[in-house]
């Protein structure tokens, strides 16, 4: 059902407009939400603190720009915290420290794929705010990335930034449940960067909207540990699973890649059993980086890990290096 509400709302169409009545409800309780979280809302975070996210359902390539993010701050002597709320993870108790040996079913998938690609601290908690005075009270670091946290307002920020899948772009235009909006176009107007994954997006008039591309990179097994290139499945039978936001962009990199892609789409944070992972003989079974950290220990041994690193361009990184420096002398006033 999801996958056809997503690509009626993707479809530059509004067939469901008998529910804009629950538009106007929904917008009205997000922008109350909104408005009580920053009335709220304590002193800053004595950090700097980015937070990227989206005003958009479904996937769009925020994961690997945290990660990117991160290890552009780390390049510039910076030590990163990411903040996650940890969906789809059941722990007993928060704030939850994250390594790349977490069991994803704790902790959710995302903080464990990030804590094992960037190799920074992961602080999971509902309350971000919470989870980010517990980081900074641990000495874990110096600044403060919250991955998927455009809408949680409890949490200060001093960096925004938006990401969209050009491919889809705003959709219809419609805000939920008409369309795939969870806030009005507008709010890009309070965001520091709109970053477009894949293309340049003309219906976002944004001073600062930079082009983000994701290429593969990596191409590991996760039985074995093996690393070939991407460029091995070139020809090759694959069974692709995927339960991420847009599997379709995931399968449309392994056909681009030379793939006989035998796809299976799953739910975003869908829990996998073996039944999941089964594959024709002669078949390759191939998975996101983001399910690999779900399917340890019940993956058998022709799965494949596909891993991809966002690349974004110089002139992006120096502004956003610029805002950063920015923020942290803000602060150091601040506490003078």
């Amino acid at each position: 059902m999801t996958t056809l509400v997503e690509r009626v709302w993707y479809s530059g169409r509004r067939p469901l407009w008998p529910l804009y009545p629950l538009v106007w409800l929904y917008r009205t309780i997000s922008e109350n939400r909104r408005r009580r979280a920053w009335q709220a809302m304590n002193e800053r975070i004595p950090v700097p603190v980015v937070v990227v996210g989206n005003i958009t359902a479904g996937g769009t390539g925020k994961s690997p720009l945290t990660a990117a993010l991160t290890s552009l701050l780390k390049d510039q002597g910076w030590q990163p915290v990411i903040l996650s709320r940890g969906y789809g993870g059941k722990s007993d108790r928060y704030p939850l420290l994250v390594n790349a040996d977490t069991d994803a079913r704790i902790a959710g998938d995302e903080p464990v794929m990030l804590a094992a690609q960037s190799g920074c601290p992961v602080v999971v908690d509902p309350d971000r705010r919470r989870g980010a005075l517990w980081a900074l009270e641990q000495g874990l670091g110096t600044i403060l990335v919250c991955d998927d946290g455009l809408q949680h307002y409890r949490l200060p920020r001093d960096i925004e930034l938006a990401v969209f899948d050009a491919a889809r772009g705003v959709g219809n235009g419609a805000l939920i449940p008409v369309g795939p909006l969870r806030e009005p176009l507008a709010r890009l107007e309070s965001v520091d960067f709109v970053i477009t994954n894949g293309g340049h997006l003309d219906e976002l008039e944004h001073e600062r909207q930079f082009t983000m591309t994701l290429a593969p990179t990596e191409l590991r097994n996760l039985v074995t540990g093996e690393v070939l290139s991407p460029e091995c499945l070139e020809g090759r039978r694959v069974r692709a699973v995927a339960g991420i936001g847009n599997p379709s962009r995931f399968f449309d990199t392994l056909m681009a890649l030379g793939a006989q892609v035998r796809p299976l789409a799953l739910p975003d944070h869908h829990r996998f059993t073996p039944a999941d992972l089964h594959s024709e003989d002669g078949e390759w079974l191939v998975m996101t980086a983001k399910d690999a950290v779900k399917c340890r220990g019940i993956a058998p041994d022709n799965t494949w890990v596909l891993s991809v690193t966002a690349s974004l361009p110089e002139v992006f990184s120096e502004a956003f290096v610029a805002r950063v420096n920015d923020c942290n002398q803000s602060l150091d006033t601040m506490t003078l």
